[in-house]
């Protein structure tokens, strides 16, 4: 009798496998991005009990459905905020928002661009089709000129996002971009971003074949990835207004940005301290100070 062996998936530490099988299309890039981030996890040595992972909606957003971390589908564009909460109320948890280019960028563009501002310590992951996949394939504010989406049937005719740009323009401290075919690449940046105190933010520019290849005849998931081998230019330090992604030319990918500048949750403390002196007591002092009066009184 032939005796089966079962193997275990070689990342099932860090997914939540009962969930499977996922939503996601066939060559849908998003899985291989999932795949960077676990990775990214643990070369950087992760206490998995201190890290938080917040989505919104679309594709991407079930990621956080998956990933076996303390996790949150919020709604709409609504991921940073309820990111930056968590934060504020907890300054030792690393938040990690893992969201596509609609959902972050359209409805959830203000509060993309505020927490950059802000450089709110959280880091954000934005997996970017080029259009809004699970809702029927319309243009989002990174589709390029002039795509075929269900919204733009004759071509967009929109400007769009160059999110590099934007969000160094906004204050972000870590920026980088890699298409989903830059494996080791991307695994790096994200674990770089891991790491990296304040607002740091990397694009992962991957296929969606269902929709937004088949609508502009771009062939198969495996044609987009030889796309990408062929007409990605690494260029590390490029400056980021010369980043825009146009329809089917040369991507530019590469670590754009890693500087240090005060947190939000830094220069809040500061201005407290200068404003209040002596009479400032952050939080976790007063509950510590508490929690002792109550361990004396026990004694």
């Amino acid at each position: 009798m032939t005796e089966t062996t079962h193997l275990e998936h070689p990342q099932a530490h860090l997914l939540r496998t009962d969930r499977f099988p996922h939503i996601w299309c066939p060559t849908c890039g998003i899985g291989t991005v999932v795949k960077c981030f676990i990775d990214a996890i643990d070369k950087a040595k992760m206490d998995y009990d201190k890290m938080a992972i917040v989505s919104g909606i679309g594709c991407t957003g079930r990621v956080a459905g998956y990933v076996k971390l303390d996790s949150y589908h919020t709604t709409h564009g609504r991921a940073i905020p309820f990111a930056t909460g968590l934060k504020l109320a907890n300054r030792d948890l690393k938040v990690v928002v893992f969201s596509g280019d609609g959902d972050l960028s359209a409805i959830g563009g203000n509060h993309l661009i505020h927490a950059a501002r802000r450089n709110m310590d959280i880091m954000v992951v934005c997996v970017n089709n080029f259009i809004y996949g699970m809702t029927g394939g319309q243009a989002a504010p990174t589709t390029p000129q002039p795509a075929n989406t269900s919204t733009t049937p004759h071509g967009a005719f929109e400007p769009p996002f160059s999110l590099p740009s934007l969000l160094e323009a906004c204050g972000a401290v870590y920026i980088a971009r890699w298409t989903s075919l830059h494996v080791r690449r991307l695994t790096k940046s994200l674990t770089e971003a891991l790491l990296k105190p304040g607002f740091s933010f990397v694009e992962a520019v991957a296929p969606c074949s269902t929709l937004y290849a088949r609508r502009n005849r771009l062939g198969s998931g495996f044609d987009l990835m030889k796309f990408y081998h062929d007409h990605s230019r690494i260029e590390h330090d490029c400056d980021t207004s010369q980043l825009a992604i146009d329809y089917q030319k040369t991507i530019k990918v590469g670590k754009f940005l890693d500087i240090e500048r005060p947190t939000w949750q830094e220069l809040s403390e500061r201005q407290l301290l200068t404003a209040l002196g002596d009479d400032y007591y952050r939080a976790a002092e007063v509950k510590a100070a508490q929690q002792g009066e109550k361990d004396h009184v026990k004694a």
